[in-house]
């Protein structure tokens, strides 16, 4: 399977792949991933304290998750019973928690003072980047091209979500009311 268009059938998928892309490559995981990303830039910003940073970030996340699963289940509420509806609005939004795994470890890490609280913030930022030019590069494997395109393919996501975090950021940061 050379083709651009050539899809590989499910059986052939590894086993990480698998798991990697239904944790972190459906849209509420890369959705969160962007909003955590942001969020932890903007705090980061707003104070150099490592656990300041953490609490606000987890803690901002949470209320992301809440409000995306209330949005979810509201959605589904008139044709699916109450429980089945938050069942729902938790397995697609589950995804924002996986997906700030990988940048929350790094933040944890920094409160061991192994590194300074700037530098685990901004090593956290590109664990982020990393995370989406993997799932970049898991869509373009799936579709079964080449390894030359599925890293050209990589770095452009990576590059696109950074770009869509700094602006995300820059409105937050600048055009807040105080």
């Amino acid at each position: 399977m050379t083709g651009d268009d050539a899809t590989p059938p499910p059986e052939r998928r590894r086993p990480f792949h698998h798991w990697f892309r239904d944790r972190f490559g459906n849209p509420s995981a890369v959705y969160g991933l962007i909003v955590y990303s942001v969020v932890i830039a903007t705090a980061s910003d707003d104070t150099t304290a490592m656990p300041e940073i953490l609490l606000t970030s987890v803690g901002s996340l949470l209320v992301f998750f809440v409000a995306h699963v209330f949005a979810h289940t509201l959605a589904d509420h008139g044709r699916l019973p109450l429980g089945a509806a938050i069942a729902h609005g938790v397995r697609h939004s589950v995804g924002m928690l996986y997906s700030a795994i990988p940048s929350t470890l790094v933040l944890v890490a920094g409160l061991s003072e192994s590194f300074d609280d700037d530098t685990a913030a901004e090593i956290s930022l590109l664990v982020a980047m990393v995370v989406l030019g993997l799932l970049g590069y898991s869509a373009y494997a799936e579709r079964g091209v080449r390894r030359t395109t599925r890293w050209i393919g990589a770095i452009g996501t990576a590059l696109l979500g950074f770009v869509i975090i700094m602006l995300d950021y820059f409105a937050h940061s600048h055009f807040h009311v105080h």
